[in-house]
């Protein structure tokens, strides 16, 4: 008689002391490879650059990046998630202090810059489940289509295309750019 023996589920304090955790989610006990090409790495941080040249003016908070670990998610404690960018307002982390490990609190803003190998459902779930943990604004970007998704904290959804204004609506006060503006290259800035 053979017995199966099944691969132990992976904790968040694994997670934290891999040499290469960054790259990895934790959903379910099990490590989910993100996969970001140099498109989707680059607009990520040209929305970064731009929520943070709009912060001079209103300061936001904590403007956040993809190796940023969120563990908030009251229906699974364990779950990992790192969104591509994130804003903390300011006044929601203890005395202003960065938290040691992942943060356990919702950001104000999470945003998803679609990557070729990413899919519809998994994307769907991450929109779900940061709405949920009570993220008030998630953007979802996609750079083959030129669009911004916009899926807010009241249930509302809206479409942008590359004309139209992204704003940081109440979430991010003041800070406002033409959808286009996240898809320049270096040339073009």
């Amino acid at each position: 008689m053979s017995t199966i023996t099944s691969k132990p589920a992976v904790t968040p304090d694994d997670l934290l002391k891999m040499a290469d955790g960054d790259r990895y989610e934790l959903v379910d006990g099990h490590l989910v490879e993100r996969d970001m090409g140099l498109q989707s790495s680059y607009i990520g941080a040209r929305l970064s650059y731009l929520i943070n040249r709009s912060s001079e003016e209103h300061p936001y908070g904590w403007i956040l990046g993809a190796d940023c670990g969120y563990q908030c998610f009251a229906d699974d404690p364990d779950r990992v998630r790192r969104p591509d960018v994130s804003v903390i307002r300011l006044g929601r982390l203890p005395n202003e202090a960065p938290p040691v490990g992942y943060v356990r609190i919702a950001p104000d803003l999470a945003v998803e810059v679609l990557s070729p190998n990413d899919l519809a459902y998994e994307t769907d779930r991450k929109v779900e489940e940061y709405l949920r943990a009570g993220v008030r604004l998630v953007w979802v970007v996609n750079p083959d289509t030129r669009t911004v998704l916009i899926y807010r904290g009241d249930g509302t959804i809206a479409g942008l295309r590359e004309h139209d204004e992204l704003s940081g609506e109440d979430t991010l006060p003041g800070f406002r750019c033409r959808v286009g503006e996240l898809f320049m290259t270096p040339r073009q800035v």
